[in-house]
């Protein structure tokens, strides 16, 4: 499972051994227990069907609106899939990974796999500017390339948004305790090590 702020670009992801209610809600409260500010709106993917009343009914005791994909329109998700394949398949493949080891997953990205991808790797933020013609065009300029964190960070009265208990300097510790270099080693060290305990034939 991977939840993705559309604004920040903050991502949390979760692995669930099976597709049924006792699995996905109590992964997906952690998943956005995760988020350090609050969640006013979740948008369910064409996945929606697993959106069942127990998941509406936590929703709302967040007091989080709950909205989905619409029939047919292919590009109502486009962010949060475009992410599936930038990040997730890119760090995890495309092979069967037996659900038995959906635990040890769930322990590497809540480790270290969810700090790497919002404290340490930078995304792309468009600029809308309008040509002659008055059409919208997105630019992704070099100043517009920062992590999730910076970007929360540079929204007006981001601290506003934060959950009680969570503050700029306790994010701060989380960024600065790791360089972007000891991370980026970390992480693929400990994907190899995971890698070798579930998949018998990994050898890359």
């Amino acid at each position: 499972m991977n939840i993705l702020d559309e604004v920040t670009q903050f991502e949390i992801a979760g692995s669930v051994e099976k597709i049924t209610e006792s699995f996905l809600v109590p992964l997906l409260l952690k998943l956005i227990n995760k988020f350090p500010f609050r969640v006013f709106e979740f948008h369910a993917d064409n996945g929606s069907e697993y959106i069942n009343r127990q998941v509406a009914n936590m929703l709302n005791r967040l007091l989080i609106k709950l909205t989905k994909s619409r029939s047919r329109q292919t590009n109502d998700n486009a962010q949060v899939e475009s992410k599936n394949g930038s990040v997730i398949r890119k760090w995890m493949g495309y092979g069967f990974i037996d659900q038995k080891h959906a635990p040890e997953i769930n322990k590497f990205y809540f480790d270290i796999f969810n700090e790497y991808l919002n404290f340490h790797r930078p995304c792309a933020f468009a600029t809308e500017i309008e040509d002659r013609k008055g059409k919208i065009k997105k630019v992704y300029k070099q100043e517009n390339y920062m992590t999730p964190y910076e970007k929360f960070k540079s929204l007006t009265n981001s601290y506003s948004f934060l959950k009680p208990g969570i503050t700029f300097e306790k994010l701060e510790e989380i960024a600065k305790r790791k360089t972007d270099n000891q991370i980026a080693e970390e992480i693929q060290n400990t994907r190899y090590k995971l890698f070798n305990r579930i998949l018998p034939t990994y050898s890359s």
